[in-house]
């Protein structure tokens, strides 16, 4: 007998997040709460719950769930924050912040995949986010500072004008590295001090502009 989307969700949350250490009970709710496969392309939507990513629209991906989970987890929301994320895609990421945070502001470089991001997450009723078509390398500094900073594309380096976004006592999570390998990473920033912490490999799409991959020497 087929499952139901909401016992692959739960299979999802207890099989891939909590048997790995994904601990946090506002996170596995959020994961429980929003329909991933509503994020996912039609023609995929039989794996939205796997444990593997999923291609998007122009060679972009949803990241595996594990992933979006540990990225989140790191964050360490309360619900008073305000976050930024880089790389909207479908939204999906945005919808789970958008359960976590006060609001979200997030920034697409694809208008398709942002147009996309932007019908998921209005059907849901989110009224808490706000996206933004243009490349994630300046980040968005109009509403900054942000309580937490998450970036969905690989980059060599921290962007600096993220790190100037970002609140004191506030946390960064970014993939590292060259085009075939990355290392998701941890920020945190304590007065002028930043404080990296090396979290797991990884292997993420490519950021856009100044600072991304993408243009990188």
């Amino acid at each position: 007998m087929e499952m139901s989307v909401e016992e692959q969700r739960r299979r999802m949350v207890a099989e891939q997040l909590q048997a790995r250490g994904i601990s946090d009970s506002r996170v596995l709710s959020a994961f429980l709460k929003v329909p991933r496969h509503l994020f996912v392309p039609e023609a995929f939507q039989h794996e939205a719950y796997a444990d593997h990513p999923i291609p998007l629209r122009a060679g972009q991906t949803i990241s595996q769930p594990y992933m979006v989970a540990l990225m989140t987890q790191r964050l360490r929301l309360q619900g008073h924050e305000r976050i930024l994320d880089i790389g909207t895609g479908s939204g999906y990421q945005v919808a789970i912040l958008a359960e976590l945070a006060l609001e979200v502001y997030s920034v697409e470089w694809l208008p398709e995949l942002a147009q996309d991001a932007k019908t998921h997450l209005g059907a849901l009723g989110y009224v808490n986010v706000h996206l933004n078509v243009g490349n994630g390398s300046p980040g968005w500094p109009e509403h900054a500072p942000y309580d937490g900073i998450l970036v969905a594309a690989a980059a060599p380096r921290v962007p600096p004008p993220l790190l100037g976004q970002l609140a004191d006592q506030g946390r960064l999570v970014i993939p590292l590295g060259g085009r075939d390998a990355q290392t998701l990473t941890l920020i945190e920033k304590r007065g002028v001090a930043f404080q990296h912490t090396p979290i797991i490999a990884c292997v993420f799409v490519p950021l856009h502009g100044q600072y991304g991959l993408t243009d990188a020497a």
